[in-house]
């Protein structure tokens, strides 16, 4: 078993800590936030005085951070855990991020002398609760093979996508393509609806049919046809809308700086920017069908 820092204990963080505990590591954390630090007290995590001091010993240091300026900031911090840190040590970033700043933090970790890995999840808060997220990972060959053990603790999947930044390109490529079919699925239900097709029926076509895909099969957005999406639960988030318009804007960066043509991928980041904007931050992504009613008059 490993000795284990991890800085944010958010609603992703939190279950991925628990998880490791469970498995028997000794985790030591920190977050900003005393009722986060006070959950991952419960989870059976050591709660350290800084993010600097969870390093202090540790093999592994894992970060689960909203953005590429807070991981970047730890990173750079003069008295954060790369400067506490022994070297060799494996950092790796479970964050979302964008791709240039994953391989700034790689760049960083290197020139201190550590390991590291950008791991951004699928899955969302039930995949981080019940451990079964999948780990998109890019880093170096030696890095992966210390790290894919413990990633194992807190996902059910984990692919080495290449090097520095690869995991953070396949999950922005992979939460683009979410975001339009999400979008997609709402589009043919709300059709489906205005010319007189149940929900059931509907569903069991396209569920075996040339549209299938996992917005449909795993996330119907209408309640009925698939028990667990949060359609049955009145849109409450496995995965915030808000969060889906942080990734399609990733990816929309990356599209750009590669003078990559991603016209559906900006189509959806702005038809989920309206979305946000009118309220529906808060509620999961697949509620982007209430948009599509909405345009459509009802």
């Amino acid at each position: 078993m490993a000795t284990i820092g991890f800085i944010g204990l958010g609603n992703m963080g939190g279950p991925m800590l628990a998880n490791l505990v469970r498995a028997g590591h000794q985790v030591t954390a920190y977050d900003l936030s005393e009722a986060a630090r006070d959950a991952g007290k419960a989870a059976g995590g050591a709660i350290a005085a800084g993010a600097g001091d969870v390093s202090k010993g540790a093999e592994i240091v894992i970060t689960m951070l909203p953005a590429g300026r807070h991981v970047l900031s730890v990173y750079q911090d003069p008295t954060g855990p790369l400067h506490q840190a022994a070297p060799g040590t494996l950092f790796i970033d479970c964050s979302t991020i964008d791709v240039t700043s994953a391989r700034s933090a790689h760049e960083l970790a290197r020139r201190a002398n550590m390991l590291s890995l950008d791991a951004p999840v699928s899955g969302g808060v039930g995949g981080a609760t019940a451990g079964t997220l999948t780990f998109m990972v890019g880093g170096a060959p030696e890095a992966f093979a210390r790290g894919e053990s413990v990633l194992a603790n807190m996902g059910k999947k984990i692919v080495h996508c290449g090097g520095d930044g690869a995991g953070q390109a396949a999950k922005i490529c992979n939460n683009m393509l979410l975001g339009i079919s999400m979008i997609a699925t709402g589009e043919a239900f709300a059709l489906g609806e205005r010319l007189g097709l149940t929900h059931q029926a509907l569903f069991d076509v396209i569920s075996t049919a040339s549209g299938q895909c996992w917005s449909v099969t795993s996330y119907c957005p209408v309640p009925g046809p698939v028990p667990a999406s949060p359609a049955n639960n009145d849109y409450k988030p496995g995965f915030a809308a808000e969060l889906m318009l942080k990734d399609l804007s990733l990816a929309l960066e990356a599209a750009q700086s590669t003078a990559t043509d991603c016209a559906l991928g900006k189509h959806a980041q702005e038809i989920y920017a309206r979305f946000n904007t009118a309220g529906h931050a808060g509620e999961d992504f697949s509620a982007v069908i209430r948009d599509v009613r909405a345009r459509s008059g009802g």
